[in-house]
């Protein structure tokens, strides 16, 4: 199998319509979101040892067929993938990998990818489950992200949570592009895609060690939700939105290239807030991490798929 493909970032900040790019590249296929890769690491305890068959078979029956992983959505046989995981290697990366590439192979296509933005807080078990991905950060100005997400009927946390959201993902970003080589990580502006589409689709050709493909820039973005530079959704913020979006966000817009805007001071008990959300944040990332970390010392075998990497 080639190099796995995983589309990241805050959300509202351009995932899906580089999901939609990619799939159209005649090698790549990449699903809607499977809810797949997450939710299976994370509760990894559960199966055990997948040396052991019972494990492997409970493994690749809730793969096909477990409660909100989205499977049904490939378009593939639970019966025949569930046998294909179970004739694998005992690893968890090999059975969500044979998973994912029977999805590519219904396709036609040699390489398959994954889409999910809250895998941008994720890299780390990304790789421990497949090695050699690649990772493609979206990134947007976090002010149009914040307005995007509190006008999205899905987006229920609030501003606070959204400003947070996209400045921890810039700095999950920030962090994978310190340690990972330049073959594994590569950042996209979304305003850049929108505005010089095929340039920014061949330097993440490059990236991909994949021939450019035009029908990746054939993709409307005004078809697919896409908001126009010309119309920034930072309009829709109230004042004091935008003031509070300008204090928190102003060092990683500039690293991006993104102008300030004047939006006067925010008001202490705005700020206040913001530093309580973030907080909670930061404890619950904390739990997360010693659960993950209590999950790893219990490991009695490598996670990584043992699939061959092969140029197919």
């Amino acid at each position: 199998m080639a190099r796995p493909i995983f589309v990241l970032g805050c959300p509202r900040s351009g995932t899906t319509l580089m999901r939609l790019m990619l799939r159209a590249h005649p090698r790549i296929a990449i699903p809607p979101e499977t809810r797949l890769l997450l939710d299976a690491y994370e509760h990894r305890g559960a199966y055990g040892d997948l040396r052991l068959p019972a494990n492997h078979q409970a493994l690749a029956e809730w793969i096909v067929a477990g409660a909100g992983t989205r499977f049904d959505g490939l378009g593939l046989d639970p019966r025949s993938v569930a046998e294909e995981i179970v004739a694998g290697p005992p690893t968890l990366g090999s059975a969500l990998e044979i998973a994912l590439g029977a999805y590519a192979r219904r396709l036609g296509k040699p390489r398959w990818g994954d889409k999910r933005p809250g895998y941008v807080q994720h890299i780390d078990a990304l790789l421990r489950m497949f090695p050699d991905a690649q990772i493609v950060h979206l990134v947007r100005d976090g002010r149009d992200c914040v307005a995007s997400l509190k006008r999205t009927p899905w987006w229920h946390m609030g501003v606070y949570h959204a400003i947070a959201t996209w400045t921890q993902a810039l700095d999950a970003g920030s962090a994978a592009a310190r340690s990972l080589p330049p073959d594994a990580y590569i950042e996209v502006q979304y305003e850049r895609l929108l505005t010089d589409r095929v340039g920014e689709l061949r330097r993440l050709c490059v990236f991909l060690e994949e021939e450019y493909a035009p029908s990746m820039a054939a993709v409307t973005p005004w078809q697919r939700g896409a908001e126009r530079p010309s119309e920034p959704a930072r309009r829709s913020l109230n004042p004091w939105e935008a003031a509070l979006c300008e204090a928190v966000m102003t060092d990683r817009l500039l690293e991006y290239g993104y102008e300030p805007s004047p939006a006067g001071r925010p008001a202490t008990h705005h700020l206040a807030r913001y530093a309580a959300v973030t907080a909670h944040r930061r404890l619950a990332a904390r739990k997360r991490a010693m659960l993950d970390l209590r999950l790893r010392a219990a490991e009695s075998q490598p996670l990584a798929s043992c699939l061959a990497t092969v140029d197919a």
